[in-house]
């Protein structure tokens, strides 16, 4: 397929979660509706991750792709329908007898996403040593945790040019080497194993290579380490504390088995969020997850949260646009050349600021324009002009004068105060 066909192919995918609750603003929002180029919903504004919306076909294919042409093809397998790559989730279900007085009762526990280890055993070392809450237990918190980690750290967008809006063929072309770039360099999957093992692995491949000199580093540290040491003694690379005997750790291969983590500990440089499903990216000595390992590559649009692979983009309020996607939040009209209000590290247009975020003169009862100069105390504003800032009892003007404030009144002396109050 040429490029040109590519981009004729391309959509959002609007269809994809429509009417998905969500899951921050509750009842307040009618139901998933994307907006047509920004990752958010019409009605609440929230992002996708924040919506019931990715089901875990979806998320498999996203990651399925992900893994594509890479080293961890044993991870995905491809539909005999549509030939796209799906992963291969390693689901645990864990399964033990609860006593209940005479009864005995089975108790079934399913994680959704568990290490690939054969050893169940490894794996539900690796589960307990995770906080409780970010366990990926079927129906959990961790659960619900996880996918909005998948939807987060692993946006769909960053991958696949399909998923983006409205690229032009060269931006296409740009995109397709860059993925494949990070995919050669910097992708990987953690890998859970017991350090005495690994040790003894590397111990046995040097004693096979008998002495010879080009035995890895991580062999080489191994070795140092083989001298009387337990367990034990294998420090975290993240919080450098000593891993307890006996408890799994996680290894990074792109970063050498000389460095290992804590389950807890494998989580990204920028946002420590524990990397989903410990997919990883390695650059410079540390771990990112996707969304940030790219962030560190190449500008992000703050209007679509897509990647700019354009030269020419706009630089606002320490953010990157996309020149046609420096817009107002609120109506998307372009603000190029225009007056607009930051709301929430979001650019609003004056007429929307003033219709919909601004604050209410208490003189006059009339929206406080963005430009003029207002006094304000605790929540209460006024305009800064004679008409508006008066005392409440005699109507004085309090413009450059002590004034004394009282539940959104204001006095010019302790007379007019105590009339008033009286």
């Amino acid at each position: 397929m040429d490029l040109e066909s590519k981009v004729k192919k391309m959509g959002l995918g609007h269809e994809q979660g429509f009417g998905a609750p969500c899951l921050k603003c509750k009842d307040k929002c009618e139901g998933f509706e994307l907006h047509f180029w920004r990752k958010i919903c019409r009605n609440c504004k929230c992002g996708q991750e924040e919506h019931d919306v990715l089901t875990s076909n979806e998320e498999d294919r996203k990651v399925g792709k992900l893994f594509e042409d890479t080293k961890y093809t044993t991870l995905i397998a491809k539909l005999k329908t549509d030939g796209i790559p799906m992963y291969k989730r390693n689901v645990m279900i864990l399964t033990n007898p609860v006593s209940a007085k005479k009864n005995i009762s089975i108790n079934t526990v399913t994680y959704e996403w568990a290490p690939p280890v054969q050893n169940q055993t490894l794996a539900r070392q690796y589960m307990q040593m995770l906080p409780k809450e970010k366990q990926p237990v079927a129906g959990s918190e961790g659960a619900q945790y996880r996918k909005k980690q998948l939807a987060k750290q692993l946006p769909a967008h960053d991958q696949d040019p399909s998923k983006c809006h409205e690229l032009s063929p060269n931006e296409v072309k740009q995109m397709e080497q860059f993925v494949k770039k990070y995919k050669n360099e910097a992708l990987g999957v953690g890998d859970v194993k017991f350090p005495s093992e690994v040790e003894a692995k590397a111990t046995d491949k040097n004693t096979a290579n008998n002495g010879d000199r080009s035995t890895s580093a991580a062999v080489g540290a191994m070795e140092d380490k083989s001298s009387g040491q337990k367990g034990s003694q294998y420090s975290c690379y993240r919080c450098k504390l000593n891993m307890k005997e006996g408890d799994p750790a996680v290894y990074a291969e792109r970063a050498g088995y000389d460095k290992l983590w804590h389950p807890a500990c494998f989580v990204c440089c920028t946002c420590s969020e524990l990397l989903v499903d410990m997919i990883y990216f390695w650059k410079n000595g540390n771990l990112y997850c996707g969304r940030h390992y790219c962030d560190s590559e190449k500008p992000r649009c703050a209007g679509c949260d897509e990647l700019i692979f354009s030269n020419e983009y706009t630089q606002a309020e320490g953010q990157n646009w996309h020149l046609k996607h420096f817009c107002c939040f609120d109506c998307d009209c372009v603000l190029a050349g225009e007056i607009y209000v930051m709301v929430n590290d979001k650019p609003v247009c004056k007429p929307c600021y003033v219709k919909n975020h601004a604050v209410v003169c208490q003189g006059c009862h009339n929206a406080i324009d963005p430009e003029v100069q207002r006094v304000t105390y605790n929540n209460f504003n006024w305009h800064a002009t004679t008409e508006c800032f008066l005392c409440s009892c005699c109507s004085k003007s309090l413009i450059g004068q002590k004034f004394m404030p009282i539940e959104g009144m204001v006095f010019c002396s302790v007379e007019c105060k105590k009339k008033m109050m009286s």
